[in-house]
């Protein structure tokens, strides 16, 4: 190989979890740049009049706002690990319909349940990729095993810090997103078999 035959170039290789990931950092500038207004405003889910348009984005909303960059790290960077692996096997319109479906299924329950508390953050739609990464290995007729030791170790230990733990980290979230993920994952490999 010659030193001129030898070009790197970059590869846009998952549109959507790129895609997320820069809106939520966009959100998290933005906020820092309001003094926390937007975050407020656009970028969590709370209890306000169904009236109001605004209550609507943010059920979807709140997903890309965060509370720090430390936040915004410890979610993004596993969302970037496992992200790019599963919008190459399942393709990039079931993993955006996989995030839709995590951040309204949270924000609505959040909003029903949870009328004086808000939600943001995106560790539902961590949970979700972490289940559906469980089911890459799905045959018809067999539960993986790796599904079944993560969900027990995810889940419950979300249930355990629900009940034990007192923090300001929506365990009902992760195991929500946890759900929504484990069911979609398995929805979607019985799809798979079945066309072959």
């Amino acid at each position: 190989m010659t030193k001129s035959s030898f070009k790197l170039k970059l590869s846009f290789n998952s549109p959507v979890i790129l895609g997320f990931t820069m809106i939520c950092l966009a959100a998290l500038l933005i906020d820092q740049i309001t003094g926390g207004q937007s975050n407020r405003i656009l970028f969590s889910v709370y209890r306000s009049s169904l009236f109001h348009p605004l209550t609507y984005f943010r059920f979807i909303g709140h997903i890309f706002g965060h509370a720090g960059f430390s936040h915004f790290l410890g979610n993004i960077m596993m969302i970037l690990v496992v992200g790019p692996l599963l919008e190459e096997k399942y393709g990039s319109a079931n993993i955006a319909f996989v995030i839709l479906a995590t951040a309204l299924t949270t924000g609505i329950v959040h909003y029903i349940f949870f009328p004086n508390v808000r939600l943001l953050g995106a560790s539902g739609v961590v949970f979700a990729l972490i289940l559906l990464a469980s089911f890459a290995s799905f045959q018809e007729g067999y539960i993986p095993l790796t599904f079944l030791l993560v969900a027990f170790l995810y889940i419950g230990q979300q249930v355990y810090e629900g009940i034990f733990v007192s923090s300001n980290v929506s365990n009902l979230t992760h195991i929500l997103g946890g759900f929504v993920g484990a069911g979609l994952g398995f929805v979607m490999n019985k799809n798979k078999m079945s066309k072959y």
